[in-house]
C-alpha cells in the first residue's frame, strides 16, 4: 500500500555495537534513555567484536634509553591463550552491558563474533536482520580518522540498515 513504511508490523531489532570505550557505554545508555519505547517488543541486541588471531606479536625490550621492538612469531598455544583472554574480556563487557539494560527494565541479548570490528558489525547486521544499528562516535580527529579509518564511518557506508551514530557530549 502507498504510504506504508517497509517492515510495519514486523519485528524491529535494534543493535548497539560496543567496545571497551566510554563512547560505547554512552551510546548504550543513550539508547536506553531515548529509544526505550522502540525496544520493548524485541530484545535489544548488544554486539561486540573480538579481535582476530594474529600470527605475530611485537614486544618492546628496553635498550638503554631507547627501545627495541622485536616481532615474534606466535606459537599456537600463545595464540590460543590470547584468543581465550580476548573472549573472556568480551564476554565480561557484554555481561556488564546486559546488566545495565536489565537495570533499565530492558531485555537484551548479546552476540560476539571474531573479526575486524567494521566488517563484523556489518555482517552481524545482515545475519541477524537488524533494523537499526547504533554506534558511539569514537571522537577521532580528522587526521586519525583519515589514517586509521573509522568503524562508524565504515558502518554508515556499508551496513544494510539505518545507522545512528551517538556523539558523546564534550
Amino acid at each position: 500500500m502507498a504510504g506504508e513504511c517497509a517492515g510495519v508490523g514486523a519485528e524491529r531489532k535494534v543493535m548497539v555495537a560496543i567496545d571497551e570505550s566510554d563512547y560505547s557505554h554512552y551510546a548504550l545508555t543513550w539508547v536506553l534513555a531515548n529509544l526505550k519505547e522502540s525496544i520493548t517488543s524485541s530484545p535489544l541486541v548488544i554486539f561486540m567484536a573480538q579481535p582476530p588471531p594474529r600470527s605475530s606479536y611485537t614486544f618492546s625490550a628496553p635498550l638503554g634509553s631507547a627501545r627495541m621492538y622485536c616481532p615474534v612469531s606466535a606459537t599456537p598455544e600463545f595464540t590460543n591463550s590470547v584468543q581465550e583472554n580476548h573472549k573472556k574480556l568480551t564476554m565480561a563487557f557484554l555481561e556488564k552491558a546486559k546488566e545495565i539494560c536489565a537495570s533499565s527494565g530492558v531485555k537484551a541479548e548479546t552476540i560476539t563474533e571474531v573479526g575486524d570490528p567494521s566488517t563484523a558489525i556489518c555482517d552481524a547486521v545482515q545475519k541477524f536482520d537488524i533494523s537499526l544499528l547504533v554506534l558511539g562516535e569514537r571522537g577521532l580527529g580528522k587526521i586519525k580518522r583519515a589514517l586509521l579509518g573509522s568503524v562508524s564511518n565504515y558502518c554508515v557506508q556499508n551496513a544494510k540498515c539505518p545507522v545512528l551514530v551517538v556523539k558523546k557530549p564534550k
